[in-house]
């Protein structure tokens, strides 16, 4: 990661097993996630690979969502069935809030 960097906010993840994930640099700077983003932080592992973890944020606070130890060079490969999976069910469920905050406004007119 460039210097002064924290991590990146996954910004949208490929449905191709070898398509890109597109990534935003975060700075130390930057505030807590916001609720269903991702956050991926790397370092090289202490023997061979990266030592890879993402954080979710929730409404009020941040997960560790997974950890992957001493992963290959290609670990992008390896890490986006679960950030694709994760980040589609964070949709799913912001969506179905926002149908049933809808719902509940139309029932108390």
């Amino acid at each position: 990661m460039p210097d002064g960097v924290r991590g990146a906010l996954v910004q949208r993840v490929s449905a191709r097993s070898d398509g890109p994930l597109n990534i935003t640099w975060l700075t130390t700077d930057t505030p807590r996630l916001s609720q269903g983003h991702v956050r991926l932080r790397w370092e090289p592992a202490s023997h061979t690979g990266w030592d890879v973890t993402a954080h979710l944020g929730l409404a009020t606070t941040e997960v560790h969502l997974a950890s992957w130890p001493a992963a290959p060079d290609d670990w992008p490969r390896l890490v986006r069935p679960t950030l694709r999976e994760v980040l589609g069910l964070c949709a799913a469920l912001s969506v179905a809030t926002a149908a049933l905050d809808l719902s509940n406004r139309l029932a108390h007119v």
